[in-house]
């Protein structure tokens, strides 16, 4: 049979990552402790220089549609407020009328 010998049903190959195999060789493996690993050494001072980086590159795509926006929806309002008070009513009287 291929594979590497007869296997009989049921027959035990090892555990998950050692199927009965011989152990590989010029395999090199390094490791670090784990009270030597620093997971978020650096990462305050890495996310506000790239928050900051990021928002600079973007700021001139966001602020001028939001700024059109703010001044269209003020001056709206504002006409608003105007065509509903006394003085607006009484200016375009003539125009409801007709």
């Amino acid at each position: 049979m291929a594979g590497g010998g007869d296997k009989a049903p049921g027959q035990y190959l090892g555990g998950w990552g050692n199927f009965g195999s011989p152990p590989q060789k010029g395999i090199t493996t390094y490791s670090l402790s784990p009270n030597r690993q620093r997971p978020l050494a650096g990462a305050w001072h890495n996310a506000i220089f790239n928050t900051y980086r990021r928002v600079k590159g973007q700021i001139f795509y966001i602020v001028p549609p939001f700024a059109v926006a703010y001044f269209a929806m003020s001056w709206a309002e504002e006409r608003n407020r105007y065509l509903n008070s006394k003085a607006g009513r009484a200016e375009f009287a003539a125009e409801e009328e007709e």
